[in-house]
């Protein structure tokens, strides 16, 4: 009779399942992803820069400013529960993202003022007490940038979950990954037009003992993290709005578990303790959770330095500098597209996150060859090449990150995937200033080859990755989760 009371619950529900995504909304929810390529932009492309050759700040200090926002990535799996569990505006995704991209937009903008005065400090009176303490203001504030960024890109990437089903998820995923790429290089061109192209800066002398083309420069700055945050609040907006209500399976998803598992819960009562259990179920957690962090290390380690990279090997100006992320970018989009039309259907996801792993090893020894020869057009085909491997690499990890994702806890395995990538960049960024400071110092006097040290470490690391790959296994993952799913049900009656 129970059994038959559950069915009849579950035909009733069937009726009243939400429209698929169309095609144009995938490309429309995609938009927040642009909006937040735009921001990474400034971020890790322009303020790295900015900060070791024009105000003279070390590489590896430099790169724990930038890599703050990942370290403070604990935030998600507390913020992807909390959205699993509350609502704002009536909506378990939607608020947050709105109101963390607002808060975004204002600390991006507060952060660069903060760095201003670590600048002059660095200048004028050299590392006293006082230049330490904006250190810290400076890495205060750009912690808070990162928790304002969890905040909404991790209910966000729960949200894709909620809004579609395991068939048409890969595509979603491309569509969606593919406008950040989108956004890098919309943000590269737009800050190349916005900054003066002046010359490049004498390695290790600070801005400040040019006033005038300080004066030009901050201005500039200034321009940009005023008008970039706010547009991309708007793309934000813009590119959820009304999707969650009309397209998210969230709630069906929730109340069929519990019509299957007998239970009278509600969708509100998903403690974390309990999204907890569920995400450390299977022993694939774990093991796909190591694999990221490697993987992602592997390809962002070069990240804080690459500008920096182009400056000082090449004699490239900021502008210029920037551009290389447009490189970068495109290179990425192209693999991001066509693994997911081309690769992945054909290799299936693993071999092709393998592929992409052995490759982006290989575009390493491109980038160090470029180096060798100093050539640009050498370093920017590179730079393309790495991208295009990079998209490869991501695309088959997405696919296997959302095949190892538990709908009715989106939000917790998503905060748990999103902090294993957020603490492997936050480690890649530190990672790569660290080696280059010390490759520095073993090849005193040879910039071109401490960078390449990096480069090396970095190819290392993607090849240890795929060993860690072999052991991921997607069936013995959903047979444990939807054990320990059934467990925490179940455990409501009690």
């Amino acid at each position: 009779m129970n059994n038959q009371l559950d069915i009849e619950n579950l035909e009733g529900i069937s009726p009243q399942l939400p429209p698929k995504l169309p095609l144009i909304q995938m490309f429309r929810v995609g938009m927040f992803q642009m909006g937040l390529g735009i921001m990474s932009l400034l971020i890790a492309g322009l303020l790295n820069r900015l900060m070791i050759n024009e105000l003279a700040i070390p590489a590896t200090l430099t790169a724990i400013f930038i890599s703050m926002p990942l370290f403070v990535s604990p935030m998600r799996i507390w913020f992807g529960q909390t959205s699993d569990a509350k609502t704002i505006f009536g909506m378990h995704r939607s608020g947050y993202v709105w109101i963390g991209v607002v808060i975004t937009a204002i600390m991006a903008f507060l952060l660069t003022q903060v760095m201003w005065q670590l600048g002059q400090s660095v200048y004028t009176v050299g590392w006293t007490g006082a230049t330490y303490g904006w250190s810290i203001a400076l890495g205060v504030m750009f912690a808070l940038y990162g928790i304002s960024v969890s905040l909404s890109s991790t209910p966000f990437a729960a949200m894709l979950v909620d809004i579609s089903d395991e068939e048409e998820r890969s595509k979603l995923v491309g569509i969606v990954w593919s406008m950040l790429m989108v956004g890098i290089v919309i943000g590269a061109i737009a800050v190349s037009r916005l900054l003066p192209c002046t010359e490049n800066p004498v390695t290790g002398v600070s801005i400040f003992a040019n006033s005038d083309r300080l004066l030009q420069l901050r201005k500039a700055i200034t321009s940009v993290f005023v008008i970039i945050p706010a547009v991309v609040v708007g793309l934000s907006i813009f590119a959820t709005y009304g999707i969650e209500q009309k397209y998210s399976r969230y709630k069906l998803r929730v109340a069929e578990n519990h019509i299957l598992n007998g239970t009278n819960a509600s969708e509100e009562k998903i403690s974390l303790s309990k999204a907890l259990r569920v995400l450390t179920a299977s022993k694939q957690t774990g093991l796909f959770f190591s694999f990221l962090l490697m993987m992602t290390i592997g390809i962002f380690m070069q990240d804080a330095i690459m500008e920096p990279f182009g400056g000082s090997v090449f004699g490239m100006s900021i502008c210029a500098t920037t551009q290389l992320n447009a490189a970068f970018g495109m290179g990425t989009l192209i693999g991001l597209s066509s693994s997911g039309f081309l690769i992945v259907p054909r290799l299936g996801k693993q071999n092709s996150t393998k592929l992409g792993c052995y490759a982006v090893a290989a575009s390493c020894g491109l980038l160090i060859i470029s180096g060798l020869i100093q050539k640009t057009w050498a370093l920017q085909t590179a730079l393309a090449l790495f991208g295009f491997t990079s998209g490869i690499t991501t695309s088959g990890a997405l696919s296997l990150m959302l095949d190892l994702t538990a709908a009715e806890t989106a939000g917790t395995f998503i905060g748990a995937w999103g902090l294993s990538q957020a603490i492997a960049r936050g480690l890649a960024t530190v990672t790569g200033g660290v080696v280059l400071d010390i490759g520095k110092k073993i090849f005193s006097g040879s910039s071109t080859s401490a960078y390449s040290f990096v480069f090396i470490c970095e190819a290392a690391v993607m090849i240890g990755a795929v060993s860690l790959l072999g052991r991921v296994n997607v069936q013995e993952f959903r047979a444990d989760a939807k054990q320990a799913i059934a467990s925490v049900f179940a455990n409501e009656l009690d």
